[in-house]
């Protein structure tokens, strides 16, 4: 006899836990700056606040895959929640900076653990025909609350200061934490596979090299060309080839890399992480000229892009809706196809464009994004048989900040080099309108990369077709 879930009180403890765990990840950034004045540090110091959490939860991905197959539902859930709350608690308290980091960190553990355990029991619940609509749903979460992360933190600081970022989190952790004990059931198996530690240490190494090689090498002057990058993105590499081969051996693998052989799986997660690369990146870029070229202040920069960022929260049921009704494709192709245009869009800009067409090109990235990059991850999902959705949700999490890092690091590097050429053929004084030109110079040649990306983006979404579990059984629900 099948068990009957209620399904819909599972998902609002998931969202109610998501939502809070989620919108800490961009809460602190704008706060960094106070950070720096507060305890004395310096940006590169500073940045470990963002870095730090990146790293942290791109390190904890592939050992979801095992946790999760290892503690139930509840188990898992309450147990990063908690996790997490006592981060908060840390970092609200923190006497020093080590203080303030070791509480982001222990945040980024609960945050890193959680969206995995969410995804894998969604797949669980949900038959393939409804998947659209619950993840959109699930997405209206993790996409708007980072989006309205950094126009939330800047009226706390402003009115409570740096430390009621995390004070204001505390209850609703609380309250996530009290609403799964009582509600929250049990999804799955627990099967317990072997722990298998020199993966663990190669997965450990390959990918928090790659997320910390790239994220300096954004961060620093040199870029790729300091041998300290080279070194440890050598190293990352070799680690993370390492890794496939030995999963590839094993009998109960930490990460089943075999989930490449599904085609609509391989595809989708490519179109996945280059729209994470240009959307990580373009938020990055983006702001950086807004307050260069165009003049603008941090905060308008903030609300100028807030549109977008708001719209792709919104549309992600939508987009999910619509995936239902009338499979990948319709949404895919079209919304690659937009992606293309804003990357023409902002590979020409310049700082005589009227502010609206760049509100209107950023509202569109963000539409692009919401079209492409939930139904792209669910019908890579959806193709996998039930015993690999844990590989299948942990390698595309574990992408994500991968994605994200890669594609910063890439744009930035690209767009610093475009700078530093245009200004070494400059002849006179280096004026501000020199300065101004030389940055969207740069810009340009940052967009003309990501225009390729696009392009093949596109490419890829020709092939795209609508995939079905093979083993796929629903479960009932009250």
């Amino acid at each position: 006899m099948e068990k009957h879930y209620n399904r819909k009180i599972i998902l609002v403890t998931f969202m109610i836990g998501a939502f809070f765990a989620v919108l800490n990840e961009t809460l602190l950034n704008i706060a960094l700056t106070e950070l720096m004045e507060v305890f004395g540090l310096d940006a590169p110091t500073v940045q470990w606040m963002a870095t730090g959490f990146m790293l942290v939860m791109g390190v904890l991905m592939p050992v979801s895959a095992l946790l999760i197959q290892w503690f139930t539902t509840r188990q898992m859930f309450i147990g990063v929640m908690t996790v997490f709350l006592a981060g908060t608690i840390i970092a609200a308290s923190a006497m020093n900076f080590p203080m303030l980091l070791t509480g982001r960190m222990i945040q980024a553990v609960g945050t890193g653990l959680l969206i995995p355990v969410i995804m894998n029991a969604l797949l669980l619940l949900y038959e393939p025909a409804v998947r659209g609509r619950v993840m959109g749903t699930f997405g209206l979460v993790i996409m708007f609350a980072p989006a309205i992360g950094p126009t939330l933190s800047g009226v706390i600081v402003d009115f409570l200061g740096w430390r009621w970022l995390f004070i204001t989190v505390i209850p609703f952790a609380v309250f996530s934490i009290l609403f799964a004990v009582k509600f929250l059931e049990n999804v799955g198996e627990v099967t317990r596979p072997k722990a298998d530690i020199i993966s663990i240490v190669l997965s450990s190494v390959g990918i928090g090299g790659i997320v910390y090689g790239f994220s300096s090498a954004g961060e620093s002057g040199e870029g790729f060309s300091s041998i300290n990058i080279i070194i440890i993105l050598s190293i990352a590499f070799l680690s993370l080839i390492l890794f496939v081969l030995r999963q590839l051996k094993l009998e109960e693998p930490l990460l089943d890399v075999r989930v490449f052989t599904y085609t609509s799986y391989a595809r989708g997660i490519t179109i996945f992480v280059i729209v994470i690369m240009a959307m990580f990146a373009s938020e990055i870029v983006m702001p950086m000229y807004l307050q260069g070229p165009l003049g603008f202040s941090a905060k308008t920069a903030g609300l100028l892009l807030l549109p977008g960022a708001l719209l792709n929260g919104l549309m992600s049921p939508v987009m999910g809706t619509l995936f239902d009704k009338f499979g990948p494709r319709k949404l895919i192709i079209p919304g690659t196809l937009v992606l293309v245009g804003v990357m023409i869009f902002f590979s020409n800009i310049n700082p005589s464009i009227p502010v609206w067409s760049f509100i209107l090109a950023y509202v569109l990235l963000m539409l692009a994004v919401s079209a492409v990059l939930m139904p792209s991850q669910t019908n890579a999902l959806n193709e996998l048989p039930k015993h690999l959705y844990p590989h299948g949700t942990a390698i595309a999490n574990t992408l994500q900040p991968i994605g994200g890092a890669l594609g910063v690091s890439i744009f930035v590097s690209i767009m610093s080099q475009g700078e530093r050429s245009y200004l070494n053929n400059v002849s006179g004084d280096v004026t501000g309108e020199v300065m101004d030109r030389a940055m969207t110079v740069g810009v340009h040649h940052a967009y003309w990369f990501a225009l390729g990306l696009a392009i093949l983006t596109f490419v890829v979404a020709l092939f795209i077709r609508k995939a079905v579990a093979p083993d796929y059984s629903p479960e009932q629900q009250s």
